[in-house]
């Protein structure tokens, strides 16, 4: 089955609203011409809104980069899956340093997901191992227990609109990526067998399955021709014009 290539700019903490409106301004033109790509941009949330304007009516997706699991309530700062809808048809979930710096497990990235189908959300779900994981051979049983854990409340009919993240977390904003074996041998030889066994070969053949981890318009097409590899979930890179719609261009060149 053929799915089509998907590539997303998490932006992370970065660009104020202004910078926000420029930046997309000077990918627009380009950007909204390659529609064999699914292409999504993920702003901080304070540029959600403006940048909403700006794609509304174009093919471009746009993406928050977190949300809470509560659908209301008195939980100071988050922000509620609802209030995301209003303006996203995306959602990162379980990005690694969301899963370093606050604290966030597999128990609350599936409760998240789960609020995420319930109000029509694609989740853009990371899984990924350390360094220490990796370099004891632990990488199958790390991303085998996020990928079985993290979507265990995945409803199994809406399970083909799923899209992963394999992002290594020793290789994100490292400028260490790793190498496009690895990166296809993990995708191939661990994701895809999971996905496949929780939810059926047919649905495991629709769902995407993306690299991410020091990604830029150099070698973005050596990790896109590999056949398991659906494009790519894309940090620092997609902060520069020239090296995301290199990215964007690189998976076109797949479709």
């Amino acid at each position: 089955m053929s799915r089509k290539p998907f590539v997303a700019g998490n932006w992370k903490m970065n660009k104020t609203v202004e910078e926000a409106r420029q930046l997309v301004a000077e990918m627009m033109p380009e950007l909204t011409e390659i529609s064999t790509v699914e292409r999504v941009l993920c702003p901080p949330f304070t540029s959600i809104l403006a940048i909403s304007a700006m794609v509304t009516g174009t093919e471009i997706g746009l993406g928050a980069q977190n949300m809470h699991w509560e659908e209301k309530g008195a939980f100071t700062g988050e922000v509620a899956p609802n209030m995301v809808r209003e303006f996203c048809n995306y959602v990162i979930l379980g990005h690694s340093e969301r899963r370093l710096y606050f604290g966030e497990t597999d128990e609350s990235v599936a409760k998240k997901l789960a609020a995420a189908f319930k109000v029509g959300l694609v989740p853009i779900v990371c899984v990924g191992e350390t360094l220490e994981e990796n370099e004891a051979g632990r990488t199958e049983e790390v991303v085998t227990r996020q990928l079985r854990e993290g979507l265990s409340l995945v409803p199994k009919e809406e399970a083909d609109k799923l899209v992963i993240a394999y992002e290594p977390v020793w290789a994100i904003g490292t400028g260490r990526a790793a190498n496009v074996e690895d990166a296809s041998r993990v995708i191939g030889g661990v994701i895809r067998p999971v996905l496949a066994d929780m939810f059926g070969a047919a649905t495991e053949e629709s769902i995407r399955v993306l690299y991410g981890g020091s990604v830029k318009g150099s070698n973005a097409a050596e990790y896109f021709r590999e056949p398991a590899i659906d494009g790519g979930l894309i940090g620092g890179a997609s902060l520069k014009k020239d090296d995301f719609l290199a990215i964007v261009r690189a998976a076109a060149e797949t479709a």
